[in-house]
């Protein structure tokens, strides 16, 4: 599988009227921040989000996991969310996935990243880790598109034909109607139906929000099946955990199963109901999943 939105979403939906978790209502969001500055861990939580979406994406995510005392950082990718880049200033997979590299460089020393891919966001996070194994504790895919070391990074892409826009996996999914110059990226747009899939077990006005700041962005597919497979020493070196959405009717659970099978993780975590957008149909469970695997992996 993308504009800063409001993060007023908790596990408990009816708190007390004067009162949220034992803290005064007014000083609620200070509280989440305090809490979040006192936590003593060395570890950031990335999100980064698949195509077509941006930070966004995550909201309900990132406010249960802050209230949670974890530092998180929503990564809007290039010419995604309000990034400010356009399409057409995307001339590669690097430019695209700029922002993540750039924010994992930056870390100080002795500090380390959860990277949380989700969708097409899995192929980001994975070329993230190759780069810097060091500063990654664990990438977590997502119902992701998760390469392997032996192959091209879209090896898993092309396996399943998903290269081809005549698949009907693609459903109403646009492409090419963003130009950019001549030999650049082909864009892609997903449409109605296509996001209809995705968004099938949340809230209605998830769904509604998003076709309102769906961007359009590539799968830089010629480009990737180009460049050499992920590195031993660094990608393939680095813990992985992979979160299955057994309700997921973009990406199936048979499809995240075979990528599972075909480059082993070090544990797979499973959610029953969840569609392709856990992080809106199921928030709740996500975030205990991932507070899970930060303990874990700390």
């Amino acid at each position: 599988m993308k504009n800063k939105l409001s993060t007023r979403s908790f596990t408990n939906r009816n708190p007390q009227p004067s009162q949220v978790s034992g803290r005064p209502k007014q000083n609620r969001f200070k509280a989440m921040a305090d809490d979040a500055a006192s936590n003593s861990t060395n570890l950031h939580i990335v999100l980064v989000h698949g195509a077509c979406h941006g930070a966004w994406s995550w909201h309900k995510l990132t406010t249960l996991l802050r209230s949670a005392g974890h530092r998180v950082a929503a990564l809007d990718l290039a010419a995604s969310g309000i990034d400010e880049r356009r399409f057409v200033d995307i001339r590669s997979f690097t430019d695209y996935n700029r922002p993540l590299l750039d924010f994992l460089e930056s870390l100080p020393s002795g500090e380390r990243a959860v990277l949380v891919g989700h969708s097409l966001g899995g192929i980001n996070i994975s070329f993230a880790m190759d780069k810097f194994p060091a500063k990654v504790a664990v990438g977590v895919f997502i119902t992701a598109f998760m390469p392997d070391s032996d192959h091209p990074p879209v090896f898993i892409v092309f396996k399943h034909n998903l290269d081809d826009p005549s698949n009907p996996f693609w459903l109403d999914t646009q492409f090419g109607s963003v130009r950019n110059e001549e030999n650049g990226p082909v864009s892609m747009l997903f449409g109605p139906n296509m996001m209809a899939n995705f968004y099938d077990h949340s809230p209605v006005q998830d769904l509604t929000l998003a076709m309102t700041l769906l961007r359009p962005i590539s799968m830089f597919a010629d480009e990737l099946l180009a460049s050499p497979p992920l590195s031993k020493s660094g990608y393939a070196s680095t813990a992985k955990v992979y979160i299955k959405c057994e309700k997921d009717i973009g990406l199936l659970a048979t499809y995240q199963q075979w990528m599972i099978e075909n480059n082993p993780v070090n544990e797979v975590k499973v959610i029953e109901e969840a569609d392709h957008m856990p992080m809106l149909s199921t928030p709740e469970e996500l975030s205990r999943i991932i507070s899970e695997i930060v303990k874990t992996y700390a």
